[in-house]
């Protein structure tokens, strides 16, 4: 009896594996972004690599601090634009998007498939039940050169959610709770499976919101169950077995479950809002690829719709792609955000990471619908940040103390 880690490796290594064990495996696409190509590029030249070992399953992204801060970052990009031309690998440009959507939009990752990425939030396409991890820029240059890696596979915890979330209650408010009781650690090279009634209704968007935390419980990898998982071309839906031997089960009931935030300087620093009303709030972000998508920008604009910011206080949007900031222009949904006083800036990582657009000052406190609110995550350590879903973020900003929606 196999877990969805454990099936999906045995595919691929050609015979029975189990939690423990090493084992080498084709992969079936690769990815890079700004912060870490650089890096990987130079590693693959020092191993002697001439050709990628497949230019269609490799792909470049420039997301990050984009468009370019400085002259050193814009001779980083020119560094990919020149070898992504070298090898005929698809380079997405400045603009396009942050590097986990676009992957999914353009169909680089499907799901049962291996999928290694050159950053942390990797397993954000265990929404597609994907086996999908992030590793560091040497490993990656190993995999452009041969198509190939090595892992331990990775036992993995079991996570149920029975009941459906309230009205008013998302997937980031749900992901966020999951995050506070597992811990930042409580993954640590683990897979996680999350399954139930919760997710079962959730949209791919959702889907990816979920997966997207696993990173901050410390997973290698994730998979959202995907019974009820709706993409845009058939697939094969593959199930862990009954029986399977997981390292820990966790069960949660949801159907009550209150908007949650996480309170400076950690992602699991989470529980319910109610303790936090009230808390001034200058400065709110939604975006990144844990919630930048079209549903959290319409869940921002039912929020804001025919209201301004509170005085003081200023929104920060980046669409997680150019497809999705079409979208929201197309459906008004940017309109009603632009009129509420929201700014857009380049579709990408934007704020998130801290490396330009939208630095939060000294003092200031800052609601965010990203992922990470460590000390000095935006580029200030001097700064506080909450997370919370889009909705929450909206509300915030509107009254210019943290509210529920």
């Amino acid at each position: 009896m196999l877990t969805t880690a454990e099936k999906i490796l045995s595919q691929k290594a050609g015979k029975t594996v189990r939690a423990g064990e090493l084992v080498v495996v084709s992969v079936d696409g690769v990815m890079a972004t700004d912060t870490t190509a650089p890096s990987a590029l130079k590693a693959f030249a020092k191993m002697g690599g001439q050709t990628v070992w497949n230019p269609d399953r490799c792909a470049l992204v420039i997301d990050h601090a984009a468009p370019a801060p400085n002259e050193r970052i814009a001779n980083l990009h020119q560094l990919m634009r020149d070898f992504a031309q070298a090898q005929g690998i698809r380079l997405f440009e400045i603009g396009e998007g942050i590097c986990h959507q676009v992957m999914v939009e353009q169909q680089y990752v499907r799901p049962n498939e291996v999928f290694i990425g050159a950053d942390s939030h990797t397993p954000t396409y265990g929404a597609l039940n994907t086996f999908a991890c992030g590793v560091g820029s040497t490993d990656l240059a190993a995999v452009m050169l041969t198509g190939k890696t090595w892992l331990k596979v990775p036992p993995t915890i079991h996570i149920r959610c029975t009941g459906q979330l309230p009205p008013h209650v998302s997937a980031k408010d749900l992901v966020l709770f999951l995050t506070g009781k597992v811990g930042i650690s409580g993954a640590t090279y683990q897979a996680i499976e999350f399954e139930g009634e919760a997710f079962a209704q959730m949209s791919l968007a959702a889907r990816m919101c979920v997966a997207n935390m696993a990173a901050e419980m410390g997973a290698k990898t994730c998979f959202v169950h995907p019974k009820g998982l709706s993409l845009p071309y058939e697939f094969e839906a593959l199930y862990p077995d009954e029986g399977a031997t997981y390292a820990a089960t966790y069960e949660f009931e949801v159907s009550d479950l209150k908007p949650q935030i996480a309170a400076p300087e950690s992602p699991d620093n989470v529980g319910d809002i109610t303790p936090h009303l009230g808390q001034p709030v200058q400065y709110g972000f939604i975006g990144t690829c844990g919630n930048g998508r079209l549903e959290d920008l319409q869940a921002a604009a039912a929020v804001l719709a025919g209201k301004r910011l509170a005085s003081g206080t200023r929104l920060v949007i980046a669409p997680a792609s150019r497809a999705v900031f079409l979208a929201a222009m197309n459906d008004g949904t940017a309109q009603t955000l632009i009129e509420a006083g929201a700014s857009f800036i380049t579709p990408g990582c934007g704020p998130c990471v801290g490396s330009h657009e939208g630095v939060p000052a000294d003092g200031e406190t800052v609601i965010s619908s990203a992922n990470r609110n460590f000390k000095g995550r935006m580029g200030n350590p001097r700064a506080h940040i909450y997370l919370a879903s889009p909705a929450t973020v909206a509300a915030s900003v509107l009254h210019g103390y943290i509210a529920n929606s």
